[in-house]
């Protein structure tokens, strides 16, 4: 009988991982930690700031995984690629030597200073503040090269701010030479044989509506009668698609800014001024290149027949808002019969959008008066009136019929990739609880279908109309809302009750609408083009389009600070517009301005807690309740630009 010797325990053999490369965007803590969050949502994977390489915050990157947690899944890597940058123009301060210069940037996030060779500080003195642009950093520089683009002056703080909120956000404050000089070869003759290749409305009669300080006219409308109960209108956009080309340079640029970005004091343009402001602004008496959408209607706005197509156009008159509105109410004024048709059809399209289910909720915005440094002097709110209605509805009909049109064609029995602009249907679980909020008002909602959820939100916000808890309600029901995006996958807009909808008409400031122009002339042509990059394209536009909207409020919020710097120490009325565990925000009545009280300034009159499903503070000995939509008297006691922040605190009534 043999006996076996016992085995010897076997070295474990250690798990092999597959070494990953993701892609994703790097964040950088304050700490100086970074975390590159992946496309896919696979989960974040930490990086240590000696394993940046040379990434900065923002950036999008490819990140080796070199360690995983098995139990955890939390991973660890190191960035091997820079894929695109967020931003490469930076405020800071220059630090100047006898030999060379380098840039300290204003930064809370931690980055690296740049190098700036002494012929690139372009006049630049030490400890100035400066604009400087990123032009260099390969893998073999100690540290990243940068030029000197400009130097701000010490006294404008504000011109400092605003162009911080763009630099930070990654919106170039400038366009490179050879953008500049693609651009100033453009010509503003129209010859013949462009001409004869289009659709001549010269002789229409056709203006434009903008806002009073609009220079980019991007938009204008034409009328003509043709018989009993039968007009022609014309929608006439800009035909920027004409001039900025595939492949060139401004393409790239307009594509990489995505949208135009309006602040207080200034527009930070997608375009060139050459372009946005000349070439393409549909400024009256001179021809203009225009795509157009041309629509046969009788005075119900019933649609019976429309044409798309290039035309040349010659706008009779530049309107304002204002000059508009002052038609509409004393029936007076050049063209008034014109646009009192226009008018008139437009308010009845608008009926019927809302009849078909969209959503009419309003929004107040701000407007600020400023003096000749940009200071502000004074806050407007705007209101929407029928003068802003009328050009919205004939917009809205234009963005639909040309989605409509484009939703017809196939290839290969597929959709043609296109821009289109969806809404999704309101979120169930957001919904809920606003649901059992509007109750307490006395609106029910009746959620058995989409439609149906559409209506009962019309008609609360009918009921509330005037009320105190008009605002409330609003400001909430939005919130339950998806965000409008862009994408080839064509869901709807449920918000505007609009099977397809898309952006055709403003291309000046929005680049999605540059793409639907070629797809459509691609269309129109009969050989419609195949963009194998549109989901990316829709991606990287909608991305703009939220950091655009974020420097609009950031924006806003500082010239609201700025403004109430000189309050300090007055007592405002205001209404409670949102409740944190931390506090509740206030909104004053007079000027729409909204600030914190917090918690720690309530604590010496009860200790407060938040209940989320009423959106309300609760004192706990004392019952006292600050709920969304109170009004409440409230003292302005710190306005700190640097944060863009108000602190109020709460006065007993």
């Amino acid at each position: 009988m043999s006996t076996k010797k016992p085995k010897s325990k076997q070295k474990q053999k250690a798990k092999t991982i597959t070494v990953q490369t993701l892609k994703g965007k790097l964040e950088v803590t304050r700490s100086g930690m970074g975390y590159v969050l992946i496309d896919d949502q696979s989960g974040d994977v930490l990086v240590r700031p000696n394993d940046f390489g040379t990434a900065l915050n923002g950036d999008t990157v490819r990140v080796k995984v070199i360690r995983e947690n098995v139990r955890t899944g939390k991973k660890e890597g190191k960035i091997t690629e820079v894929v695109e940058r967020k931003q490469t123009e930076f405020i800071g301060r220059l630090q100047v030597s006898a030999h060379h210069a380098f840039f300290v940037p204003d930064s809370d996030k931690p980055m690296p200073d740049l190098y700036i060779p002494m012929q690139s500080i372009n006049g630049a003195q030490h400890r100035d503040k400066v604009l400087v642009k990123l032009v260099r950093w390969e893998k073999e520089d100690k540290k990243p090269v940068g030029e000197v683009i400009s130097v701000m002056a010490p006294d404008d703080v504000n011109d400092a701010a605003m162009k911080e909120i763009l630099a930070e956000a990654g919106f170039p404050l400038s366009f490179s030479d050879e953008v500049i000089e693609e651009s100033g070869r453009l010509v503003d003759i129209i010859d013949e044989a462009e001409v004869s290749k289009r659709r001549d409305c010269r002789g229409l009669l056709t203006f434009t509506i903008d806002p009073v300080d609009a220079k980019d006219f991007d938009d204008a409308i034409s009328i003509r009668k043709l018989g009993d109960n039968k007009y022609e209108i014309g929608v006439h956009i800009a035909d920027v698609s004409h001039y900025v080309l595939p492949e060139s340079a401004l393409d790239a640029e307009a594509y990489r800014r995505a949208t135009s970005v309006y602040l207080p004091d200034r527009v930070n343009p997608m375009l060139p001024e050459h372009i946005s402001n000349e070439l393409c602004s549909l400024r009256p008496h001179e021809d203009k290149l225009t795509f157009s959408a041309i629509f046969q209607t009788n005075e119900n706005g019933d649609v019976k027949q429309y044409w798309l197509g290039r035309t040349v156009i010659h706008s009779d008159h530049r309107y304002t808002y204002e000059d508009v509105q002052q038609i509409i109410e004393t029936k007076e004024g050049l063209h008034k019969d014109e646009i009192l048709l226009l008018n008139d059809i437009a308010q009845k399209l608008r009926k019927k959008r809302f009849s078909k289910g969209a959503i009419n909720f309003s929004s107040q915005e701000v407007r600020f008066q400023l003096d000749e440094k940009g200071v502000p002097i004074g806050i407007i709110v705007k209101e929407s009136k029928e003068s802003h209605q009328l050009i919205e509805e004939f917009m809205l009909l234009a963005n639909r019929t040309v989605a409509e049109n484009i939703a017809k064609q196939h290839v290969n029995k597929k959709p043609i990739p296109f821009p289109y602009r969806v809404h999704d249907q309101p979120d169930e679980e957001k919904l809920a609880p606003f649901i059992q909020y509007a109750k307490r008002y006395g609106h029910s909602f009746d959620i058995s279908t989409p439609q149906a959820i559409a209506h009962s939100f019309n008609g609360m916000l009918a009921d509330a109309h005037g009320k105190p808890e008009q605002h409330v309600l609003e400001q909430l029901g939005i919130r339950t809302m998806a965000k409008a995006i862009y994408t080839p996958e064509n869901i709807g807009h449920y918000g505007l009750a609009f099977e397809h909808y898309c952006h055709f008409t403003s291309p000046i400031r929005r680049y999605p609408d540059v793409l639907v122009h070629r797809v459509l002339q691609s269309v129109l042509d009969g050989a419609p083009m195949i963009d194998k990059k549109m989901t990316e394209k829709c991606k990287h536009t909608s991305e703009r389009e939220r950091a655009a909207m974020e420097c609009e409020r950031a924006g806003n919020k500082y010239k609201q600070v700025e403004f109430l710097q000189s309050h300090v120490g007055e007592t405002f009325e205001g209404v409670v517009s949102g409740v944190t565990s931390f506090g509740f925000f206030v909104e004053t009545v007079e000027h729409k301005c909204e600030g914190l009280v917090s918690i720690v300034s309530l604590s010496d009159f009860d200790d407060f807690r938040l209940v989320e499903s009423e959106y309300s503070l609760v004192g706990r000995r004392s019952g006292r309740i600050f709920k969304m939509g109170d009004k409440v008297t409230v003292t302005l006691v710190a306005a700190n630009l640097e944060k863009r922040q108000l602190d109020f605190e709460w006065e007993l009534g």
